[in-house]
């Protein structure tokens, strides 16, 4: 078992940007609320630059880079127009992630293993210009074991079927894929890579995966806006923070001894 670290929050903002394109102007700002995720706790700000530019846009990513006190990492297609601009903007850290027009929000991990030149060849550029690079993949042997040999340092596992399952009380379904999760991320540390995951993470599921030891952060969005209609951003952010650093205890703390 590796020794146990701190776990990171990065919060995603985009669904803020997906409220100011629905009505057009610059409100509400993406970039007010990452600095108020991170006044609130957020180790790190994501931010998805699509192709479409359907919610997140350049200058976003351009003032993001400019204001935010805390680490960026841009979400992007592994395609040479995303490529030059994160050269250009030199985040701290770029998640490679598929992309399709047709889809509401990220449907599933990269092939990392069927498209392990191209990929590389995006890694390769990306780690010249000082961006660290995970790939966002399946917790399956061969797409981390592909994301070994592209010589990415980090991978993001997607915890979207885990989350799902949970959402509609599918026990075995989720118990399955909480194992193959925990599986995954023993698989990538004894590799080498860092692990972080997310995808459709909410309180409860955050709390849950915070007890791996090997996963090192969390990137969560879609709950915690949607919280923040209710109970505002910052408060959103510091539920999820306490509820993350709850789940990271139980490692260090034994079970409970069963009563005789």
């Amino acid at each position: 078992m590796p020794a146990l670290s701190p776990i990171r929050l990065g919060v995603n903002i985009d669904h803020v940007a997906t409220v100011r394109n629905a009505r057009g102007g610059r409100h509400p700002d993406p970039v007010e609320a990452a600095e108020i995720a991170i006044a609130a706790g957020a180790d790190g700000i994501t931010a998805h630059l699509r192709e479409d530019r359907r919610h997140i846009v350049d200058d976003d990513i351009t003032r993001l880079k400019a204001r935010i006190v805390r680490p960026l990492n841009l979400e992007m297609a592994a395609t040479q127009e995303m490529v030059e601009i994160a050269r250009r903007v030199k985040p701290h850290a770029a998640c490679l992630v598929p992309e399709r027009r047709q889809e509401r929000t990220t449907e599933g991990g990269l092939d990392a293993a069927g498209q392990r030149e191209s990929l590389r060849a995006a890694v390769d550029q990306l780690a010249e210009a000082g961006i660290r690079v995970s790939l966002f993949v399946a917790a399956d042997p061969a797409q981390i074991e592909a994301a070994a040999a592209i010589a990415a340092p980090v991978i993001e596992i997607h915890t979207g079927a885990w989350c799902e399952a949970l959402a509609v009380g599918n026990t075995a379904a989720a118990a399955a894929e909480f194992a193959r999760i925990r599986r995954g991320a023993t698989l990538a540390v004894d590799a080498g890579l860092e692990v972080h995951a997310g995808h459709g993470l909410d309180f409860a599921s955050a709390e849950k995966i915070a007890a791996l030891p090997e996963i090192v952060e969390l990137n969560i969005g879609h709950f915690l806006i949607g919280r923040a209609i209710f109970d505002g951003l910052a408060a959103a952010v510091r539920q999820m923070r306490v509820a993350m650093d709850r789940g990271r205890a139980r490692i260090s703390s034994p079970a409970p001894r069963a009563a005789r």
